[in-house]
């Protein structure tokens, strides 16, 4: 077959593939191109989805009959004012957007600049059917209809009306959430759907897009390494979503889906979510233009960055950084469902007895739970430590309050408050100044220990307790590999191990402060956990996550009844560890009702 050039026709429609390949992505064309022009309000109109009508409408510097005529043709624009490529700021410079959408739909545009005519001109699936004069107020108004109408194959293939409308919904709010100086509305089959109002700073944009509860469970960014930048909100890891659509990331203002920003993402909040949860992020990233390059995706939403490991520590550092100066947070208020829950009723006579809850206390042995003690940051934290009272009283019967001994702590000098019993065995009852703390023991603790392996980590070895007769674990070759790679960096942890023959490892201590464990299940959940996590991950960040998976192996589990001399421990040092706010897997491990709240149960307000 010989060589034959391609009809322009067809040409565009190959473009159209790349750059047109839902009603989303027309959208996202036009709406940017609106954004270049310098517009202060962008009004958006779509119908079925975006796939019977687009309709985008701005206050731009508008386009006169010439430009538009040649801004129907390939590759011209007025995006690029030289050859540098490389130095490109506006959102879109290819100059494929408006002839791919004119060869797959019925396209109408219609424009005036300041001072002169309006101008129409009508593109029907690659033909010119008409133009002429137009009347309208300055700026551009795009008419996007029956999209892939004459093109079967490629329309069939696309998704629900609903499914479209979310896609085109999405664009429109990222494309909001970069350019919070502009005003953008929305409607979907005559709904009126988004609505915001321009000159807002980026925080208040972001509110206004996301969640009105993101504000108060959100953490701010704002950090730089050379010329760099990296702003936005974050949310505490106890707010969070069972999808990652709530992450929006922006590299120079432009909306992007890099895997090198998701990947940073994930790591930053590694051990702080369970794997499938996600957090709720708005990033902006400035970088200079000669250190990345947006030209690497037709539809650029993928970058590259010239340096991706500087811009990756920058991010996963700076964001590890901003969780740990918030970790004692979590999500405070309870849900109103839950408040609503609450029933008034009757309250029993109280026996009589010496004792608040009418039962007197059962000695049982004092568990140690909670090994070394973690090294205080600072002179303040070590005389909270100071304070902290041995675990030597016994256990109550189901933890409720004990005759007091001494005079009773304070419940304002302590943020969690004091313990006052335990309920269902698995939450502490605190009373704090302000409310009443109720804490998840079984999480609390979880996380303690995770913060004390990885201190070890960081240098300050966890101890380990010795075996009395060595453990074997018998596993296949390639995991024992690992485990014997793993072995110095386990030592860190307290997990002793040496290999022992091809296919097993023998265990020769495990860390002290998990107590008496199940060895062979230890080791067995830390080779899958050093097998499974992504091929991407070097072993120190795969220790981290291993770390998460031993810290509930030895946590203190639902069930288990705790002196108050223990609960009061456990709080305290709550109150000095980072990230206390939430467990290993993103779960509050605290909440708060306020005393407000707890009057209007009973009436009081």
């Amino acid at each position: 077959m010989s060589i034959r050039r391609l009809p322009e026709t067809l040409v565009n429609r190959i473009a159209a593939g790349e750059v047109v390949e839902r009603p989303a992505a027309a959208l996202k064309e036009l709406v940017e191109n609106a954004i270049d022009a310098g517009s202060t309000r962008i009004s958006v109109r779509i119908a079925e989805g975006g796939i019977a009508r687009i309709e985008v409408e701005d206050d731009g510097s508008g386009m006169t009959p010439a430009d538009m005529a040649l801004a129907l043709e390939r590759h011209a624009t007025s995006k690029l004012p030289d050859d540098a490529i490389e130095q490109v700021t506006t959102l879109g410079f290819r100059g494929e957007a408006l002839p791919s959408i004119a060869s797959v739909a019925r396209l109408t545009i219609e424009s005036r600049m300041p001072g002169a005519d309006g101008w129409k001109r009508v593109v029907d699936n690659g033909a010119l059917v008409a133009e002429g004069p137009a009347a309208l107020a300055k700026g551009t108004r795009v008419l996007v209809e029956d999209l892939f109408a004459r093109i079967p194959a490629r329309r069939k293939f696309l998704r629900s009306g609903r499914s479209e409308y979310a896609a085109c919904l999405d664009v429109v709010k990222r494309l909001a959430m970069a350019n919070p100086e502009v005003g953008f509305s929305m409607e979907h089959d005559g709904r009126r759907v988004l609505d915001v109002q321009g000159g807002q700073d980026r925080l208040a944009r972001v509110a206004a897009l996301t969640s009105r509860d993101l504000a108060s469970n959100s953490i701010g960014v704002d950090l730089g390494r050379g010329e760099l930048h990296l702003g936005g909100v974050i949310s505490l890891p106890t707010y969070n979503r069972g999808v990652s659509d709530h992450q929006y990331l922006f590299v120079n203002g432009r909306p992007v889906k890099d895997r090198l920003l998701v990947g940073a993402l994930r790591g930053a909040y590694a051990d702080l979510l369970a794997r499938d949860r996600h957090p709720v992020v708005a990033l902006f990233l400035d970088v200079p233009a000669s250190e990345v390059d947006v030209n690497v995706h037709p539809a650029k939403t993928e970058v590259r960055f010239r340096d991706p490991q500087l811009v990756r520590g920058m991010i996963v550092g700076g964001l590890r950084r901003a969780l740990d100066e918030h970790g004692f947070r979590s999500v405070q208020r309870p849900a109103e469902a839950a408040l609503a829950a609450w029933q008034q009723e009757p309250a029993a006579p109280a026996p009589a007895t010496g004792f608040l809850f009418g039962a007197a206390p059962r000695t049982e042995p004092a568990v140690h739970l909670f090994g070394a003690d973690i090294a205080p940051p600072s002179p303040d934290v070590a005389r909270v430590y100071d304070r902290l009272v041995p675990f030597a009283s016994p256990a109550p019967l189901a933890g409720r309050a004990e005759v007091a001994v001494a005079p009773p702590p304070q419940a304002e000098e302590h943020p969690l408050g004091i313990a006052r019993g335990q309920i269902a065995r698995t939450y502490i009852v605190a009373e704090a100044e302000d409310g009443l703390v109720i804490v998840d023991q079984h999480a609390a603790h979880e996380r303690l220990v995770l913060e004390q392996l990885r201190a070890g980590m960081a240098g300050r070895a966890v101890p380990s307790q010795g075996l009395l007769l060595p453990e074997v674990v018998e596993l296949d070759e390639p995991t024992c590999d690992r485990l014997e790679a793993a072995a110095p960096q386990l030592a860190a942890l307290g997990v002793e191990l040496e290999r022992f023959g091809p296919a097993a490892v023998m265990v020769r201590a495990t860390p002290a402060m998990l107590g008496t464990i199940d060895c062979i299940r230890l080791v067995t959940d830390i080779a899958d956990d050093l097998a499974g996590y992504d091929a991407a991950l070097g072993l120190n960040e795969k220790l981290e996550l291993v770390a998460a998976t031993m810290a509930c192996h030895g946590s203190v589990r639902a069930g288990r009844t705790l002196s108050v001399t223990e609960m009061n421990a456990l709080l305290r040092q709550m109150e000095v560890t980072p990230h206390s706010g939430q467990c290993n897997h993103g779960r509050p491990t605290w909440i708060k009702l306020a005393m407000d709240d707890v009057e209007k149960l009973f009436g009081r307000k």
